[in-house]
């Protein structure tokens, strides 16, 4: 009986230990499905708070992803990223928030793998509202690389945790240049 106490007590301890440690979640829900992210405020605390704080503001309300990059492996998986925010809803530049201090990927030990959320930037301290969700490994935008012209990187806050194949599908759908012909439209954005 003592051992089954046991075993029972160190389960408890080791799920509400992992449940601690878990993020908070958001979900992006868009024509093609739902997104779940879960985000990394123990690394990123800055990028995470203000990430949040505009989903709270509803500056997401508005918003849609209207770009893309993308190339092909050699196994034929495309790779790339998908961008969005609110820069292109209805023509305008989106609200006007203040940049987010930068914290890159060699302050956060984060890397822009497959699945990583990371936030848009000219230079850094300029992220705002813009974000884009990594498709295959793109180390090229950590710390360290020439990706954004000043070898600072972005700043990866977060991961998702369902809905690759949403990112993949939206990924697919026509483009220009870098744009997509069609924006895709969020319906949704909300903190679970």
């Amino acid at each position: 009986m003592r051992k089954l106490f046991f075993l029972f007590m160190l389960t408890v301890q080791f799920s509400c230990t992992d449940h601690a440690a878990k993020g908070p979640h958001v979900l992006i829900n868009t024509e093609y499905g739902d997104i779940e992210i879960e985000l990394y405020p123990d690394k990123a605390p800055k990028t995470v708070a203000a990430f949040l704080s505009f989903i709270d503001a509803g500056y997401f309300k508005k918003s849609d992803f209207y770009r893309v990059l993308k190339s092909e492996g050699m196994d034929g998986t495309n790779y790339g990223i998908i961008q969005g925010g609110t820069w292109n809803t209805e023509g305008d530049k989106g609200p006007d928030v203040p940049g987010i201090p930068h914290e890159s990927t060699k302050q956060t030990g984060l890397s822009h793998t497959t699945g990583t959320i990371s936030l848009a930037r000219t230079k850094p301290g300029t992220a705002g509202t813009e974000f884009f969700i990594c498709v295959g490994d793109q180390l090229q935008f950590d710390y360290g690389n020439e990706n954004g012209g000043d070898r600072e990187g972005f700043a990866a806050f977060g991961k998702v945790i369902k809905g690759m194949k949403v990112v993949r599908e939206i990924q697919k759908q026509p483009f220009t240049g870098d744009r997509f012909d069609k924006v895709i439209t969020i319906t949704g954005f909300k903190r679970l």
